[in-house]
């Protein structure tokens, strides 16, 4: 038990910590102080209830990516294509949204969401298939899904299903929006923070009673830690790989509900700005359990809009050095604690053996 807190808990301590040092250097050679840039940032992000509404709203996708990652993750898939599986997801849940205008709110959000779940879990089940039925290893698959997407996307919203002369769909119907978070938070007034972040929450939750409550969870728990002593134990590896990774797929789907149905309420061309290749840092940063996706993408929220408060006083790419860093030392710290975890159950064997 201690073990198993030591490698969840202080990896991730390590490498925030040790990521903001390096960041600190790097802000004192472009001529700043380190403590005056982050106490501006920190202060810029978390000080007003505008920041705290924005930091809610580019959490929100991380939440559905770093989900998507870590499911696929739980399996022992490694799921690169979140970033396409969200743009078919947001173009049906646009498509719902658009076309069934005539069906009552209370239907409709449903259906729309629903759409985008549907439309990223059948993108990923592409993959999920290769890999299941032939073994195709789901980094190149995915990867490749993800260009593919960009392609059938972009030419439909662009031949097909946007407004002239523009990179955007028309507007959904407006019983398709979902609320701005200021209906219960009145402080969010001035923010886009919208209701798709209690979606993200009991997506979490769903994430949670899935792994960790059912017997699917548990078979898919199996087979990511060994797929051979799974397949002896009379789980159908192909089967929970299919799952695992459409399911995955589900989850990154719905981003379309905060950009789409919270937002701006259409589906634009490069909307998504990346976020389904940072759901793979919030997973990893996260350790592939939902309490930690959500302080990952919580810290990442912090550090995307905190950027912009500073973007006066030193490069904005410093920021974004500054996430890549927190991913870099997260790994080396992982790595490093389970070698010496590992050498340490080895003398202690050798221990035993030898009394």
């Amino acid at each position: 038990m201690k073990e198993k807190l030591i490698l969840h808990i202080i990896p991730p301590i390590i490498a925030v910590v040790a990521s903001f040092i390096v960041g600190g250097i790097f802000i004192f050679a472009v001529g700043q102080s380190p403590f005056h840039i982050y106490g501006i940032m920190f202060s810029g992000a978390l000080g007003s209830a505008y920041g705290w509404g924005q930091i809610i709203f580019k959490m929100t996708p991380l939440i559905f990516t770093g989900l998507a990652v870590a499911f696929a993750f739980r399996g022992g898939l490694f799921n690169i294509g979140a970033e396409g599986q969200l743009y078919i997801g947001a173009m049906l849940t646009t498509i719902a949204g658009y076309y069934l205008r005539s069906l009552p709110g209370v239907i409709l959000v449903p259906l729309c969401v629903l759409a985008g779940f549907i439309g990223g879990a059948i993108w990923a089940s592409l993959p999920a298939i290769l890999k299941a039925r032939l073994g195709v290893h789901e980094v190149i698959n995915t990867i490749m899904m993800n260009f593919i997407a960009y392609a059938l996307v972009n030419y439909f919203l662009v031949n097909h299903f946007s407004v002239p002369e523009t990179v955007h769909t028309p507007e959904i119907s407006t019983n398709a929006y979902l609320p701005r978070l200021s209906l219960i938070i009145p402080a969010f007034a001035s923010s886009p923070a919208n209701f798709s972040f209690l979606l993200a929450l009991v997506a979490l939750y769903l994430f949670w009673y899935i792994i960790f409550k059912t017997r699917l969870g548990y078979e898919i728990r199996a087979v990511g830690l060994n797929k051979d002593a799974s397949r002896y134990a009379g789980i159908s590896v192909p089967r929970i790989t299919f799952l695992a990774l459409s399911i995955a797929g589900g989850f990154a789907g719905l981003v379309g509900t905060n950009f789409v149905m919270g937002y701006k309420h259409y589906f634009e061309e490069g909307f998504s700005l990346g976020v389904g290749f940072m759901g793979i840092a919030v997973a990893l940063l996260g350790q592939n359990h939902p309490a930690g996706i959500l302080l990952a993408s919580f810290l990442f929220g912090v550090l995307s809009h905190g950027g912009l408060v500073i973007n006066t006083y030193i490069p904005k790419e410093l920021v974004d050095i500054l996430q890549a860093i927190v991913i870099i030392f997260m790994v080396v710290f992982d790595t490093v604690l389970r070698d010496l975890i590992t050498a340490k159950r080895k003398r202690l064997a050798r221990g035993d053996g030898v009394s």
